[in-house]
């Protein structure tokens, strides 16, 4: 395409790379109907076995519209005897197409939208797509001004190549989600000590004599799986027995949050520390001045 318009526009300068992002602009636009292509690609290649503008082909190609179809034809004749070489150059041109549509759509995108990419599988069809696309990246590679312009371009490449194997490519981008700075592990935790705290609320309420529906009903779902009964005398026993076993786990619970919050702190100071010192020293002082809480003692400052 590059060496025709060349031939059609010697005079004009473009990049392999800038004509076919304008090509690619035009065909998403629908600027041009499919009859108005079709007819422009009629014009076009005549012109170039002629040596002559597209200006000058056109009234030609009124005029002997089958020998312009006949033109076209003829290389897929000649070039492509197997129906299995057909087939294969059918595909190469899809894989173009979706590889300049990628590279394209990357560098519109900003860097914090781009969508994120999953791990592929290390297949035999899946390393064959990659070899494919590795030779048409050439063009793009060579025509490439920074790092800026080389890293859309690959990353172009590696989503061009999750979209022709089919591999599920997230959407939503990265600045829309932002994950939540607290463990997944922690907040089940949370979770469970707010549902123990609950149950044990709910079991102190029936031994303290409230026997109203729900409180029964979590009782029994409390004692599920065991051969405790809310009729035997020493219920009261069970219910305690239940209560101090519910906050030991509360106990050992919170303790694994304290244990990864101090960690966290410290490791944090450590590394503020080594980045900038004053912002650590205020960050400590804050809370003396404020006066939130008491001045550490001489122990726990030598021991800091």
């Amino acid at each position: 395409m590059h060496r025709l318009f060349a031939e059609l526009e010697p005079s004009l300068i473009v990049t392999e790379q800038n004509l076919a992002d304008r090509v690619r602009y035009i065909l998403r636009s629908n600027i041009f109907d499919v009859a108005e292509l079709e007819r422009l690609r009629r014009e076009a290649v005549p012109s170039s076995d002629e040596n002559a503008t597209a200006e000058d082909a056109a009234p030609q190609m009124v005029e002997q519209p089958a020998n312009v179809d006949a033109a076209v034809n003829t290389p897929v004749v000649v070039d492509s005897n197997d129906d299995g070489t057909v087939a294969q150059e059918l595909e190469l041109e899809h894989m173009r197409s979706i590889l300049e549509e990628a590279i394209v759509e990357t560098r519109s995108t900003p860097l914090e939208n781009r969508p994120r990419l999953p791990r592929i599988a290390l297949s035999k069809r899946n390393r064959a797509v990659v070899r494919a696309l590795n030779p048409m990246l050439v063009t793009y590679l060579e025509a490439s001004r920074d790092l800026c312009e080389t890293d859309s371009i690959l990353f172009g490449a590696a989503l061009a190549v999750c979209r022709i194997i089919g591999a599920k490519v997230s959407t939503a981008g990265r600045a829309t989600g932002h994950s939540s700075a607290i463990p997944a592990w922690r907040r089940r935790i949370e979770e469970r000590i707010a549902k123990a705290r609950a149950l044990i609320g709910r079991l102190i309420c029936f031994r303290s004599g409230n026997n109203r529906p729900r409180i029964v009903r979590t009782v029994r779902m409390a004692f599920a799986g065991t051969n405790v009964s809310l009729s035997q005398p020493d219920i009261t026993q069970k219910l305690t027995e239940r209560i101090d076993d519910l906050k030991q786990r509360i106990a050992a619970w919170g303790k694994r949050i304290r244990r990864y919050t101090e960690r966290s702190t410290r490791f944090n100071q450590n590394r503020l520390f080594q980045s900038d010192q004053k912002r650590l020293y205020e960050s400590l002082e804050r809370p003396m001045v404020s006066g939130t809480g008491p001045a550490p003692n001489q122990a726990d400052t030598v021991a800091f």
